[in-house]
């Protein structure tokens, strides 16, 4: 079973992503900044990491990214990235910090699906 880490210091959508993920096999896990998405990751070593891009705490997404993919463990865990910025240059920025992928909110609970499978296979 894939084990997926959302990271996303909004309640409802951390909790709208789960009721998307539910009736799929993967296993979930949770945090809500960056300190704790990387603290969590270093613990489970997860499959996929779902990342908000802006959080509080002192580290964004683009930080937690740079640092997953910098650590030997975790080097291999995929990341979306998933942000409100919607400018070229903030896609970039998500792919050049190493994120395998890029969605912007809104989205649907389809593309986030469809998001996930292609970037787990």
């Amino acid at each position: 079973m894939k084990k997926i880490l959302i990271v996303e210091d909004q309640s409802e959508i951390r909790e709208l992503i789960k009721v998307t993920l539910e009736f799929e096999d993967y296993e979930i896990y949770e945090a809500s900044n960056g300190p704790d998405a990387l603290a969590s990751a270093k613990r489970v070593t997860p499959d996929l990491i779902l990342l908000d891009v802006m959080m509080p705490g002192g580290m964004d997404g683009t930080e937690v990214c740079k640092q997953v993919k910098s650590d030997s463990r975790l080097s291999r865990t995929r990341v979306i990235m998933l942000s409100a910025k919607s400018q070229v240059a903030d896609k970039a920025a998500g792919v050049s910090a190493g994120a395998d992928s890029y969605l912007t909110k809104p989205f649907s609970p389809m593309e986030l699906l469809k998001s996930i499978k292609k970037v787990l296979r």
